[in-house]
């Protein structure tokens, strides 16, 4: 199976209960398990409310972005999508010799 680059960048926002890293890290976990990506969760308190901004990259079996999006439409959990924000996706395929 070929590989292709991705970055997948998301934006979540709760209001303030001090778990909401702890929630984004485990839904990765639960939804990157079978894909080579690796992410860095950066968190941010304003104004009541808890921001959770993930940088997601390495190498996966998806090859467009459309892709990545079935897939999180079929596996991510409702809380996901109501977290959620902001999204930003970019795959890359592996392009073998000249084009």
């Amino acid at each position: 199976m070929q590989k292709s680059e991705t970055y997948l960048d998301f934006c979540f926002i709760r209001k303030k209960n001090g778990f909401l890293k702890a929630e984004v890290q485990s839904m990765f976990e639960r939804l990157f398990h079978s894909e080579r990506l690796h992410w860095y969760l950066d968190i941010k308190e304003r104004d009541g409310v808890e921001i959770v901004v993930a940088e997601v990259k390495g190498m996966s079996s998806w090859n467009s972005e459309n892709e990545v999006i079935d897939y999180l439409e079929a596996h991510a959990s409702e809380d996901f999508w109501t977290l959620l924000h902001g999204l930003q996706f970019n795959v890359f395929p592996v392009m073998k010799g000249c084009s």
